[in-house]
C-alpha cells in the first residue's frame, strides 16, 4: 500500500475509532492527507473494511456508509444523508444520469403480447 494510501486509512480507522461519521470523517481524513481525492479515500476505505485487526462494528459500520456515500456521489446519484424515523428514501439521481438511463430504456425492443403473458409462440 502507498504512502498516501496508508495514510488515509490509518486517518479513516482512527476517526471512526473516535466516533466520526460521514462528513467530520471525510473531513478528518483529507486534514491528515490535503491533496487526496474521493477515489482515494473510498480505496482506503475498502481496504480497511478488509483489514482482518479492524473488528469493531461500528467502525466499520462508519467507514463503509463512507465508502458508500462518496461512491455514489462518484456515479452522480445524490445521497440524503439524514436518515428518516424508519422511512428509507430512493437516492435522487442526477438529470444527467436520468436523460443517459431514458436514452438506453428506449432502445430496449418492445415485447409482443405473447411475450409479456408468457406464452410460447
Amino acid at each position: 500500500m502507498g504512502k498516501k494510501l496508508n495514510r488515509i486509512y490509518e486517518a479513516l480507522v482512527e476517526g471512526a475509532a473516535d466516533g466520526l461519521a460521514g462528513k467530520a470523517l471525510y473531513d478528518h481524513a483529507t486534514a491528515k492527507s490535503p491533496d487526496t481525492s474521493s477515489k482515494r479515500i473510498v480505496k482506503a476505505a475498502l481496504l480497511a473494511l478488509t483489514d482482518p485487526d479492524v473488528r469493531d462494528r461500528d467502525v466499520l459500520e462508519r467507514i463503509y456508509a463512507l465508502a458508500i456515500d462518496y461512491r455514489m456521489t462518484s456515479l452522480g446519484i445524490e445521497v440524503d444523508s439524514h436518515e428518516d424515523d424508519d422511512e428509507t428514501r430512493a437516492p435522487v439521481i442526477s438529470n444527467k444520469l436520468r436523460s443517459k438511463l431514458n436514452t438506453s430504456v428506449s432502445t430496449l425492443p418492445v415485447a409482443r403480447d405473447a411475450d409479456a403473458a408468457g406464452v410460447a409462440p
